[in-house]
């Protein structure tokens, strides 16, 4: 629950173990407001206080449905997400969540979806301002050669979740 003291924020927090790594689940009280890497740089999602609560029923959700994608039996998150970005990173990180399980695509093409043909650099930035790691697949994005190209999970974990989703999705189609 995120309460207000002198215009701060106080965010509920609680850590999973996962295929890629320990992730620290935040919530505000509208919904999950991110999903951070164990070696995140704190300076890329910018939280105010954060309180350990291990019974938060948005983080216990979130932690059941990321359980669930990375077991294979899940493809869609469905969550309230809390985004606390500019109109444009939000914009963006919008567009990510239309990208379907198993596909990517270019950082040009997300530009070219939300009506910004040429902020093929800025839909770069604010992708990796996506504070809401996986569920919100910023994973999906790559350069427009087909290259992969930076992620705050590191480049191992983002080849790791594509390679996750085209095995399902590879299977899915047999």
């Amino acid at each position: 629950m995120k309460t207000k003291q002198k215009n701060r924020t106080t965010y509920s927090y609680r850590t999973m173990q996962s295929p890629v790594g320990l992730l620290k689940l935040v919530a505000g009280d509208r919904g999950l407001a991110a999903i951070l890497w164990e070696n995140d740089d704190p300076k890329r999602v910018r939280l105010n206080s954060l309180v350990e609560d291990k019974t938060h029923p948005v983080l216990l959700e979130a932690e059941k449905q990321l359980k669930g994608y990375f077991d294979g039996n899940r493809e869609r998150f469905s969550l309230p997400f809390d985004f606390a970005g500019t109109e444009f990173q939000r914009s963006v990180w919008q567009a990510l969540t239309t990208i379907p399980f198993g596909e990517t695509r270019s950082y040009g093409e997300i530009a070219r979806q939300i009506g910004r043909p040429k902020a093929v650099r800025a839909v770069g930035a604010a992708n990796g301002k996506n504070p809401i790691s996986i569920m919100v697949p910023c994973h999906r994005v790559i350069g427009s050669k087909g290259g992969l190209t930076g992620f705050a999970g590191g480049l191992e974990t983002k080849e790791s979740l594509l390679e996750l989703e085209s095995k399902k999705r590879s299977f899915q189609s047999k």
